[in-house]
């Protein structure tokens, strides 16, 4: 390492995962960072609370990356601390539990014959004529699994999330969140083992025995062997510049004012804070795009039921509009080293608000009372099993991405690349909705950049499969952006339909249609059982209106229409192929005449 590195005193402001994974990687190439963490535990929105020995995660996090180096941490810090876990999540809805990913029995008994019927002719309908443009999280979802899917699933929970309609709600979000996932993968998964991991669908998962905040009390010790300075209780007030140049940050700790100088700063502060905090002031137009940057809030009510045994699941999703809770944890199935007492239960409550409304502003006692009666309205829990309760605070914690934010953002960012000495790393610092292992590649990217010199770009991590899978750098990188570009494109303006997937869909709806029609004959009884009905044995062997004959219709009808649904797939997908194959030659026939005439 040349002396010009050894020299840098590197100031990290905030020790969630993306800042402590910064300080961590700093130290192992023996500098000493200082980090400024304005909580009085680290971990961020990773963090772990205790109340009367009971550990409350804020948030669920499974530990589950594609990415090496992020997995070769965990495993370096936790070691035999980090346990392999089974998932259950499910999701609530009408007063019906459906797994998740779904289940053939179960999605058709919760949603009933004629509700799947409705669910795969809606799939089928979007997939043949797609919304062309794919700019919200209602055109995103409803191009992959249907309008229906989309209002049963996805709609009421996500506005509940976001507090805004998902008309109003970006599509980056779901691509972020949910890619790789349609209602052709969820299909496909009931039926088979998929060769390519989703990350929404991964059944089993690491974690740290007492929860994620485990991990960051480790780190944190680990930086401190190490020389580094890890500082609780230290909020940043100021952020002092000269020029293009970070010179010092101003904090305040027990009560009095600090001035901490450094040669090189990274961020994961929210970078709306960040802007506020600068001094001198940027230009009039970042700090005005600062303020059309939003965040949505989020509490979660802890509440101990003295019970041993509530629900199986690590969580449940709550799709009721009568009730605002949002989601569900139940930490004793996360490991059940995180209560003391086995009779008991913990239960975390998440809801999502805005700093300062009726929500955030309630009593703590409020709070946990409409837990506590929720809990008992859903049914997984009674009111007088509940002994008590804990209300735990997240400010800024999910960037909300409405239709103003990506140019407000390009604003800021190009202000913010230009200092010379900053990084910044992190969800809140990138304003990114990013996953626990995407905010620590930032902090190892980050580091890369200010001690080796590359030239990571931290804003794109998280925007494409690739970061998600591997740590690109140079010419390769840029080669793959522009095929996924291409791809992209090609993708939206021609979506592939998936034969096997649009088979099953039009099987399923093929064979349910007489299996109904059928049974409700049968049902209704009368001298003359459906005697029009009867004329398919005609074309159906063995079929009759009984019982028995509404399997067979069911079998027939499925056969029938997974041949056409899969052989009409394959031939508009061949078209489409061919289409785009001429259109390309067009094209570069086109290009070469013009560079004939050009010479």
């Amino acid at each position: 390492m040349t002396d010009q590195v050894s020299d840098k005193k590197v100031v990290i402001i905030g020790g969630g995962p993306a800042g402590l994974t910064a300080a961590y990687e700093l130290t192992k190439l023996d500098l000493v960072p200082v980090v400024l963490e304005k909580q009085d535990k680290v971990g961020g929105l990773a963090r772990t609370e205790e109340h009367k020995g009971f550990r409350f995660d804020m948030g669920g996090h499974r530990f589950f990356s594609k990415v090496e180096e992020v997995k070769k941490m965990w495993r370096e810090i936790l070691g035999d601390n980090f346990l392999h876990r089974p998932r259950l999540s499910r999701i609530y809805y009408r007063k019906k539990f459906f797994y998740y990913p779904l289940k053939p029995l179960n999605a058709l008994m919760g949603l009933g014959l004629f509700g799947g019927l409705i669910v795969m002719l809606s799939y089928v309908r979007w997939r043949l004529f797609p919304c062309q443009n794919e700019n919200t999280f209602e055109q995103w979802v409803t191009n992959r699994f249907g309008k229906r899917l989309f209002l049963t699933f996805f709609k009421e929970y996500a506005e509940k999330v976001w507090g805004i309609p998902c008309s109003e709600l970006k599509a980056e979000w779901a691509a972020q969140r949910i890619n790789g996932l349609s209602l052709k993968t969820a299909l496909l998964d009931m039926f088979r083992k998929s060769k390519r991991t989703i990350t929404t669908l991964i059944d089993e998962f690491d974690y740290p025995r007492l929860g994620p905040g485990m991990m960051w009390d480790a780190v944190k010790g680990r930086i401190e062997t190490r020389g580094g300075s890890v500082r609780l209780e230290t909020e940043v007030l100021g952020i002092n510049r000269k020029g293009l140049r970070i010179d010092s940050v101003v904090v305040s700790c027990n009560g009095s004012k600090e001035i901490v100088q450094g040669t090189d700063f990274i961020s994961s502060m929210p970078i709306t804070e960040f802007i506020k905090k600068l001094e001198p002031s940027p230009p009039a137009a970042v700090p005005k795009a600062a303020e059309k940057l939003r965040y949505r809030d989020f509490l979660t009510v802890c509440l101990i039921v003295n019970k041993p045994y509530l629900f199986p699941d690590n969580w449940i999703y709550i799709h009721e509009p009568k009730v605002k809770v949002c989601r569900i944890q139940n930490f004793k199935n996360w490991n059940p080293e995180m209560v003391p007492d086995p009779a008991k239960t913990s239960l975390g409550l998440e809801y999502f608000c805005t700093e300062g409304d009726e929500l955030w502003s309630m009593a703590d006692s409020d709070l946990i009372d409409v837990g506590k009666r929720e809990l008992a309205r859903i049914g997984l829990a009674s009111y007088a099993d509940i002994e008590e309760g804990r209300v735990f605070r997240l400010p800024k914690s999910y960037p909300v991405y409405d239709s103003d934010y990506r140019e407000s953002l390009a604003v800021i960012k190009e202000f913010v690349d230009r200092l010379e000495n900053l990084q910044t790393i992190g969800r809140n610092g990138l304003h990114r909705y990013n996953n626990q292992d995407h905010a620590m590649l930032t902090g190892m990217l980050a580091v890369r950049n200010l001690v080796f010199g590359e030239k990571n770009d931290l804003w794109s991590i998280n925007t494409s499969q690739e970061y998600h899978e591997e740590i690109r750098r140079g010419g390769e990188s840029r080669v793959r952006d522009v095929v996924e570009a291409i791809e992209g494109t090609l993708s939206c303006a021609f979506p592939k339909l998936h034969r096997v997937a649009f088979g099953l869909a039009l099987g399923l709806t093929a064979g349910i249609l007489p299996f109904v029609a059928t049974l409700i004959l049968v049902l209704n009884g009368g001298g003359s059982v459906g005697p029009h009905l009867q004329l398919l044995s005609d074309y159906i062997p063995g079929y009759s209106v009984t019982a028995a004959g509404s399997v067979v219709a069911l079998a027939y009808g499925f056969a029938f229409g997974f041949t056409i649904g899969s052989g009409f797939a394959f031939l508009r997908n061949a078209a489409m192929l061919l289409y785009v194959a001429l259109s390309r030659r067009r094209a570069e026939k086109e290009v070469f005449g013009r560079l004939l005439d050009y010479l």
